[in-house]
């Protein structure tokens, strides 16, 4: 482990922490701790700093391993594992927090619904505040594409946020 990369790592990780971190809470929800995602993330890229082609890039080398260390760990996770005691458990988390609290666990609940790539989409333009020409390159698509995953993700985001505050409210 040489300082120059130890160096070189940590000047192109510190000005995107922020969004990196943030991308990471989002997309995690359900699946294993943010936290977790964002140190083995940060470990493999370290790793594989060699591999990156551009300094410009590193952010979406950064997600691209997240996004497979997610893809990853749901492979390994068992149906079992997913029951309904733990959405009851969440649930009662939930309740503790408060009202701002609470709609962001709903909201990141429902985007846990959303297909991958209309969540994944929706998280880099809405939370971590991507333009649509920045998502097109990380998701390798055109920009047509991304804006037509926006809007079928805003759509269904907002299906799935209606039918849980109907339940909520018993209409």
């Amino acid at each position: 482990m040489t300082k120059s990369k130890q160096e070189l790592f940590l000047k192109l990780y510190e000005p995107i922490h922020d969004k990196f971190e943030r991308f990471c809470r989002a997309r995690v929800y359900g699946n294993m701790e943010y936290g977790d995602l964002i140190n083995e993330t940060l470990l493999v890229a370290f790793e594989k700093l060699d591999t990156l082609k551009s300094k410009d890039a590193f952010l979406g080398f950064l997600f691209g391993i997240s996004v497979r260390i997610l893809s990853n760990n749901n492979k390994k996770m068992s149906e079992s594992y997913l029951t309904t005691n733990q959405s009851e458990s969440d649930s009662m988390h939930s309740s503790n927090r408060t009202e701002l609290d609470a709609e962001i666990h709903f909201l990141y609940k429902a985007l846990s619904e959303l297909p991958e790539s209309h969540r994944e989409c929706l998280i880099l333009f809405e939370i971590s505040g991507f333009r649509i020409k920045e998502i097109a390159k990380i998701q390798n698509a055109t920009e047509d594409a991304i804006k037509q995953r926006l809007k079928r993700g805003r759509k269904r985001l907002s299906e799935i946020m209606t039918f849980e505050s109907e339940l909520k409210t018993g209409e």
